[in-house]
């Protein structure tokens, strides 16, 4: 089910999104045992990611090293030094005081990390992110830490059903990721849509999607890492 489930969407992504940007597929893998997440790397999963600290911990290691890792949750900052050097991106970068301990870190180990500015497209209370209105200006914050890349944004959607309100949504945040790319900003990437609603981020401009369910089967809360 895993092979056919994933094989299944990057066929229906080899268009593209609906500028012709390739979009990469990340594999949310929270709760999943590593036999599958290796399994899904085996039938061509590039990129994986965790949303805590001590969970990618667990499985650092013992994850197929052909693949790159991700992290996408909400990041404490005395948690950073466990991330910095070992993943490829740290998407949920959702203020500067976490910003500044990422680059703190990447300074004493004398590295660089890329990260992804996460926004609160929605303006729900119970996500975090910069807010859209101050966004701009945040970015150029982010981008003055030494050791720190910002190579796009983030975003997670509003649990809705209204279909409207999500592509409005999706669109706004791709017009924000194209004003800062204009203003010279070296951004690759706009992380948006998850199992639920990734079609809809990708027809409106995501080049970046994280597929937990989609790709991996309903998640077991009670499965052994």
């Amino acid at each position: 089910m895993l092979k056919d489930s994933l094989l299944s969407i990057i066929k229906s992504l080899e268009g593209g999104n609906n500028l012709g940007e390739p979009v990469t597929i990340v594999g949310a893998s929270k709760t999943m045992p590593v036999e599958d997440i290796n399994e899904a790397i085996r039938c061509g999963l590039k990129v994986v990611a965790e949303n805590k600290v001590q969970e990618f911990r667990q499985k650092y290691g013992f994850i197929d090293n052909s693949a790159r890792w991700h992290f996408i949750g909400h990041l404490q900052t005395n948690k950073v030094k466990y991330l910095v050097g070992k993943v490829d991106l740290i998407q949920s970068v959702d203020s500067i005081h976490l910003g500044q301990a990422i680059s703190d870190e990447c300074v004493k180990k004398k590295v660089t990390q890329d990260i992804l500015m996460e926004v609160n497209i929605g303006g729900e209370l119970s996500k975090s992110g910069f807010n859209p209105d101050n966004a701009v200006e945040m970015a150029k914050e982010l981008s003055k830490l030494p050791n720190v890349k910002l190579k796009g944004l983030m975003a997670m959607l509003p649990h809705v059903e209204d279909q409207a309100l999500l592509v409005s949504l999706c669109k706004k945040m791709r017009s924000l990721y194209d004003e800062l790319k204009s203003d010279g900003f070296d951004f690759e990437y706009l992380s948006m849509g998850m199992s639920a609603d990734y079609k809809i981020a990708v027809q409106n401009g995501s080049n970046m999607i994280r597929l937990g369910s989609v790709i991996f089967g309903k998640r077991n809360y009670e499965e052994k890492i």
